[in-house]
C-alpha cells in the first residue's frame, strides 16, 4: 500500500508519497515556489484565503502523481498535517465566510487576555492548561464582536486541516488535539470546556463531530477526486496541527522526548504525561496525537513567530540571486558573536513566549566599516538560536529538559551555522532524521487505517542523517552573545 501525506504550511503546502512497507518516499512536491500569500490588512493581522491551500495541494499533487505514474491507484490512505491556531468558518453550503484568520494573526489578543482574567487564572491554568490568549477560540470571539453578520451565518468553525479533510469528504469533523490547540479543551473533564463556551457566548453546535487524530475520518468523494486526480473512496485517516506531526514524524511520542522545527516559524515541542502549565502561558500545552485518558499524552509547545520568514525577507533584501546555501556559506565565515551584530527575530506578530507582546524586529550594532552582508547572515541565525534558548529556559519549569533534540534536515535544520549555534547555546545535540511534516502526515495516514500494526512497522525507513554536539571551544563566545542579545530584548520588551 502507497500513504499519502499532506502537510498545509502557511508558506507552502507539501505532499508526500511513501511506501508503506519500506518507508521509502517514493516522490514529494511543494507550491507554490514562492511563498503564499498571507494578506495583513491592519498591522497584526494576517489571513489567507483557504481556497490557496487546495489550488496549491491540487497543484503539488500533481506533480506527485505524474512522478510515481500508475502507482498513484495504489494509494491506500490519507494523512494530513497543518498551520496551527486557524480559524475557517464555514456555511452550511461548506463554503467559508471569510478568509481564514491564521496563526500568526495577533488580533485576538485582547479577547484571550480578559477570557482568562474574567475566567480566572486558576480555572484557565487548571482546566484549559493555557491562557485563551491569541488561539482559536479568542478569533472566534473577535468575529463574533467585529462581524456580527458574518457570525450568526457561521454553521461550524475549522481548522485549517479539517477544512482541507472537509473538501476531500464532504464530512465536517475536528479532533480532540485540534481542539485543545484552539483553547476549547477542559483536560479536567475530558471535554469541550463548557464554560469556555458560555462565556464567549458560543453555541456549543459550532463545534464539528470529534473523531479521534488516528481513525477513519471520510472517504475521498467522487467530487474531489476528480478534481485532484486520484481514485475515489481513499479514506482520510489522521489529521495533526504541524507540531504535534512533526513530533509524530521524528518518533517523539514518549515523555522526554522532544522534537524541534524551523520553517516560517520556530518550534520546539516536547512530550509529557504530566498535566502542567506555565503560570504565564508562555509555553502552551495540548493533546499530542497519541493521547488517550488510560495513556496521557501532552506536547508542551514553544513557539517562535519569526524563524525562516525572517531568513527568507533577508534574501529578498539582499538580492533574490543570493541562495540560503549562499547565506550559509557566508556566515560560517564570521565568527560566533558576530562583533558585536545583534538580531532580535520577533518580526512576525505577537510572541507568546513574551506574553503577548509583539516588540518587532530589531538589528544591533550595526558598524558600517566593520559589517558585512555574511554578518548580517549569521547575526540572524544566531538570534533565532537565541530565541529557542530564551524560550527552552521557560519550558524547562514545566518539566522539559532535553539532552537531545530530534528534527527533520528541512529549512533551517539544513544550516550547519544555526545547528552549531543552536546546540552550543542550549548544550543538546540535535540528531537530523530524513523526514518531514508531509512524510510524516503519510505514517499518521498508514497507523490510522490500521496498516501498520505497531510503532515499529510505522517508522522503517526513518533513518539518523547526522548528529550535531555542542562545541566547548565555541561555548563561552555564544553565552556572551546571549548575555548581550538578552539585554536588547530586555530594553526592548520593558521600555
Amino acid at each position: 500500500m502507497l500513504l499519502l501525506g499532506i502537510d498545509i504550511g502557511s508558506s507552502s503546502v507539501k505532499t508526500s508519497v511513501i511506501d508503506g512497507s519500506s518507508g521509502e518516499c517514493l516522490a514529494s512536491a511543494f507550491m507554490p515556489e514562492s511563498e503564499m500569500e498571507i494578506k495583513a490588512l491592519k498591522t497584526g493581522w494576517a489571513e489567507q484565503e483557504p481556497e490557496q491551500w487546495w489550488v496549491n495541494l491540487s497543484a503539488a499533487l500533481s506533480m506527485v502523481t505524474k512522478a510515481i505514474g500508475s502507482k498513484s491507484k495504489s494509494i491506500g490512505a490519507i494523512g494530513i498535517s497543518y498551520q496551527m491556531h486557524g480559524l475557517v468558518a464555514v456555511d452550511r453550503n461548506h463554503e467559508p465566510l471569510r478568509p481564514s484568520i491564521i496563526w500568526c494573526d495577533s488580533r485576538a489578543v485582547e479577547y484571550g487576555n480578559k477570557a482568562f482574567s474574567t475566567l480566572g487564572k486558576g480555572f484557565c491554568l487548571s482546566r484549559l492548561l493555557n491562557s485563551p490568549s491569541n488561539f482559536t477560540a479568542a478569533k472566534l470571539a473577535w468575529v463574533k464582536e467585529n462581524e456580527p453578520g458574518i457570525f450568526s451565518s457561521i454553521y461550524k468553525i475549522l481548522l485549517p486541516g479539517d477544512y482541507i479533510a472537509m473538501r476531500m469528504t464532504g464530512e465536517i469533523r475536528t479532533s480532540c488535539s485540534g481542539l485543545s490547540e484552539g483553547i476549547f479543551w477542559d483536560y479536567t473533564k475530558d471535554m469541550v470546556s463548557g464554560e469556555l463556551l458560555d462565556y464567549f457566548g458560543f453555541d456549543p453546535g459550532i463545534i464539528p463531530e470529534i473523531v479521534p487524530s488516528f481513525s477513519m475520518q471520510g472517504k475521498l468523494s467522487s467530487r474531489a477526486a476528480a478534481e485532484l486526480g486520484l481514485p475515489a473512496g481513499i479514506p482520510v485517516s489522521y489529521r495533526a496541527g504541524d507540531q504535534p506531526n512533526n513530533a509524530l514524524s521524528l518518533k517523539v511520542l514518549s515523555p522526554g522526548e522532544v522534537a524541534a522545527t524551523a520553517g516560517t516559524s520556530g518550534v520546539i515541542y516536547g512530550v509529557t504525561d504530566q498535566k502542567k502549565s506555565d503560570p504565564h502561558s508562555r509555553v502552551n500545552t495540548f493533546l499530542h496525537v497519541n493521547h488517550s485518558k488510560d495513556n496521557p499524552r501532552m506536547g508542551v509547545l514553544l513557539c517562535i513567530n519569526g524563524t525562516g520568514i525572517l531568513m527568507s525577507w533577508i534574501r529578498k533584501l539582499t538580492g533574490v540571486a543570493v541562495s540560503y546555501s549562499e547565506m550559509d556559506s557566508g556566515a560560517s565565515a564570521i565568527r560566533p558573536g558576530c562583533d558585536g551584530l545583534l538580531v532580535l527575530p520577533f518580526g512576525n506578530g505577537a510572541e507568546r513566549m513574551l506574553m503577548n507582546r509583539d516588540p518587532g524586529a530589531m538589528v544591533s550594532g550595526l558598524n558600517f566599516n566593520m559589517h558585512t552582508p555574511a554578518h548580517f547572515f549569521r547575526a540572524a541565525q544566531e538570534g533565532i538560536a537565541f530565541s529557542f534558548r530564551y524560550g527552552l529556559d521557560i519550558m524547562k519549569q514545566t518539566g522539559i529538559i532535553p539532552n537531545v533534540m530530534r528534527a527533520g534536515k528541512a529549512n533551517m535544520f539544513q544550516s550547519p551555522v544555526f545547528r552549531e549555534a543552536l546546540s552550543c547555546i542550549t548544550g543538546a545535540s540535535i540528531d537530523l532524521y530524513n523526514t518531514d511534516g508531509s512524510v510524516g502526515a503519510a505514517r499518521g495516514a498508514g497507523i490510522g487505517c490500521g496498516f501498520y500494526k505497531n510503532e515499529t512497522e510505522a517508522f522503517t525507513g526513518l533513518k539518523s542523517v547526522g548528529t550535531t554536539e555542542p562545541d566547548l571551544t565555541k561555548k563561552a563566545a555564544y553565552e556572551e552573545a546571549y548575555e548581550k542579545w538578552c539585554e536588547l530584548l530586555d530594553k526592548q520588551t520593558t521600555g
